[in-house]
């Protein structure tokens, strides 16, 4: 039999597997030898108190062993003639074609830019050149967005799919087992390529395909059904149905949906910056004073309202670094990420405010594209501040507040390089208001938060897709064009690598539903 119950550990003894099995038989009132094995399901730090310690939700075992602590997945080579094309590597594209093989269907990726390990290449030329390569960026290429900046797992999205099967799929291709467990999840920059290489060679070895260096450039659509596409205005690749899952910083897709008539909607996101703090700081104020030697960096999740609208962290990066994520010249682009063991002496995160029809309505004239165009505007005053390179527009936290240019800045972790400059005059009025508001409240609900050794760095712009590409809530096809179902982010149906996951399995299901009608 099994008994679930929930055990408090300090910080020393979370990784002392026979502790942790002495405990539970304590609680338990039972002979240690009666515990056969101690699984746990859940583990999260409770940081409330005056001492920090872990509390584990656990399965145990008693006189009996468990049967199968991760199940695996057994994909076999597909036999079926159906031939799904998926436009985009990234976690909805490649869950879309792990879940298609599972069902014996093949699957054909075509993925802009370069496999992960290629993608180093380009990173080092915006990192230390201020070089963007358009097609292979940290938004393009193999494992999308999500590869190379951080590798987070945690989600809401507990009501659109199965998050442990999405998870166990990530261990079975090489993630470590604690994914499985803990409260937020984390993989890390430096781990994640590998296991992204492992799921390509799952879907190639079982008869699927991926094409590289392969921009959709058009679709083959008749009488409203898509056929097929093409690649690099030249290339011809036929299906039976069509993922679109190509992230949210793919414009010339939406550019090439209004040019062939597939319906796109505008999308209200979120826009910032980036804030960076030491991350000593943010320890000492979690953690009611400094780091113990057993416990993570500390991350903190913060929101409020402000005159309507929602202002919050985003895409929190304990012990990271912050990253160009520009995807064209003559724009700037930030995001975070964080290598596994997350030993930055800087946290980051993004810091953003809500916005919709009303801040873009300048741009009314361009319909669906309204909220891009305002998206375009703010990275390119941002690159213009920055001395027209990658090196970012930085403020202190309190001069931002106080409407003063810095005239020195701390240390950060950006890579390219800061330059001192007003953000008051880089983001819209809407957006500055919001943020002066907000670094107000949250620093009352964190003591020490607003503080000027954490600066603003411009811009945060790309939380989410500013298109929508609508499609039928029940069969996920799109509403006009039979056979095409938009998928992920860049459809604006997820929020990050598990839900973009999610989103392609879906899609993938709902392909399948297609094809037996």
């Amino acid at each position: 039999m099994k008994k679930q119950i929930e055990l408090v550990l300090q910080p020393d003894k979370i990784q002392d597997r026979d502790y942790i099995i002495q405990v539970a038989s304590r609680q338990l009132k039972l002979n240690r030898e009666e515990v056969k094995a101690v699984i746990e399901l859940r583990r999260s730090i409770d940081a409330r108190g005056s001492k920090p310690h872990f509390k584990l939700l656990v399965e145990v075992y008693l006189n009996e062993m468990p049967l199968e602590i991760h199940p695996v997945i057994h994909y076999r080579p597909v036999k079926s003639s159906r031939k799904v094309l998926i436009i985009g590597c990234g976690p909805a594209g490649m869950y879309a074609a792990l879940k298609l093989i599972e069902n014996g269907i093949k699957p054909v990726i075509i993925e802009r830019g370069k496999d992960v390990q290629q993608r180093r290449r380009d990173l080092k030329l915006i990192q230390q050149f201020h070089q963007v390569n358009p097609d292979s960026n940290y938004c393009f290429g193999e494992g999308g967005a999500g590869a190379y900046s951080d590798g987070k797992l945690y989600t809401r999205s507990t009501k659109r799919g199965d998050i442990k099967r999405i998870l166990s799929i990530f261990v079975q291709h090489g993630a470590v087992s604690d994914i499985l467990v803990d409260a937020h999840p984390h993989i890390g920059s430096n781990k994640l390529p590998r296991i992204i290489q492992s799921m390509r060679e799952t879907i190639i070895s079982n008869g699927g395909e991926i094409h590289f260096n392969s921009r959709l450039t058009d679709f083959i659509i008749t009488d409203k059904v898509i056929r097929g596409v093409i690649v690099n205005d030249q290339t011809e690749f036929s299906g039976d149905a069509v993922i679109l899952a190509t992230g949210h910083s793919a414009r010339d897709i939406y550019q090439l949906c209004l040019r062939k008539g597939v319906l796109t909607e505008a999308k209200p996101y979120a826009m910032g910056v980036r804030i960076e703090h030491p991350q000593a700081i943010i320890d000492e104020i979690q953690y009611h004073g400094p780091r113990g030697k057993f416990l993570p960096a500390a991350s903190y999740n913060l929101v409020c309202q402000i005159r309507d609208r929602g202002v919050f962290s985003f895409c929190m990066c304990p012990g990271g670094i912050i990253i160009p994520a520009s995807t064209a010249q003559g724009e700037l682009v930030l995001n975070g990420m964080s290598v596994s063991g997350r030993d930055s002496k800087f946290a980051n995160s993004g810091f953003v405010v809500s916005i919709g029809e009303s801040d873009w309505k300048k741009y009314s004239g361009l319909g669906s594209l309204a909220g891009l165009e305002l998206q375009k505007e703010v990275e390119k005053t941002a690159f213009e501040a920055g001395g027209k390179t990658q090196r970012a527009p930085a403020q202190r936290v309190t001069d931002f507040v106080n409407g003063i240019t810095s005239s020195t800045l701390p240390e950060s972790s950006y890579i390219p390089g800061i330059i001192s400059s007003p953000l008051h005059s880089i983001l819209p009025k809407n957006i500055v208001q919001g943020l002066i508001a907000a670094l107000i409240v949250f620093g009352k609900k964190m003591k020490g938060y607003y503080t000027e050794e954490a600066q603003l760095l411009a811009a945060e712009t790309r939380t989410s897709s500013p298109v929508r590409i609508p499609r039928d809530k029940e069969s996920l096809m799109h509403l006009e064009i039979k056979g095409l179902f938009p998928a992920g982010e860049g459809a604006g149906y997820a929020g990050g690598i598990v839900s973009a996951a999610i989103d392609g399995e879906n899609c993938a299901d709902a392909v399948m539903k297609y094809f037996v009608q």
